[in-house]
């Protein structure tokens, strides 16, 4: 039996990410799925359902047509996956609906340096292999608003280990959420090439991608 499928979705028209290349290696070397890779907004427009799950794998900017938007609503509202990493905080700005499926926007960041993640949920398969405090070196997106009222929080940062954060105490950096039949998962980290080597980072998406395909 073939491995299920997953859309992984790299289009930028606004910053790029140099990491990019390493994420989608990644994400094939995880296992369990074919990941099929586009750049051309034409994927989207196709019929959605024989993925196990949509990865914006650091979008940014306005990356989807008026009918990759109808296409990629109606997949997750009836039942589909979405996972978004890293820079898909910064994607569809121009969307409401896409900021209410993710669960929060980007809004800035400081410098790139290392800090502590703590983990509020350890059961969840995103995290349930994480150390309690995880150190990494990422870029400590914040957001708009906090997205703790429509969903549940997996992770959060600590801001006192690191310089420049601007949420304060509750600054979740990943979470899930439930956006009609569908499942969405979003991760802040993943900025760094070296983040995608990581075994501890590739099994957070591994957990993350898996609980959203309902798998």
């Amino acid at each position: 039996m073939a491995d299920p499928a997953l859309l992984v979705y790299t289009r930028t028209t606004g910053y790029r990410h140099d990491s990019i290349p390493a994420g989608v290696a990644a994400l094939r070397a995880l296992g369990g799925f074919e990941v099929h890779a586009h750049e051309d907004p034409a994927a989207l427009e196709e019929p959605l359902d024989r993925y196990a799950a949509v990865v914006f794998l650091s979008t940014s900017g306005e990356v989807l047509t008026p009918a990759g938007r109808e296409r990629l609503a109606a997949y997750v509202e009836g039942g589909g996956g979405f996972v978004g990493v890293h820079a898909a905080a910064c994607t569809e700005d121009d969307w409401p609906y896409y900021g209410d499926l993710l669960g929060a926007r980007f809004a800035g960041h400081p410098p790139v340096q290392p800090g502590r993640v703590l983990v509020e949920d350890r059961d969840h398969p995103a995290t349930r292999h994480l150390p309690p405090v995880w150190e990494v070196t990422d870029e400590w997106y914040d957001f708009r608003a906090c997205p703790r009222r429509t969903a549940h929080v997996l992770l959060r940062a600590d801001e006192s280990s690191y310089t420049g954060g601007t949420m304060g105490d509750d600054h979740p950096l990943a979470w899930c959420r439930a956006q009609g039949a569908g499942r969405v998962f979003y991760t802040a980290l993943g900025h760094t090439v070296e983040a995608y080597d990581d075994p501890l980072f590739r099994a957070h998406l591994r957990g993350g991608i898996t609980w959203a395909a309902g798998r």
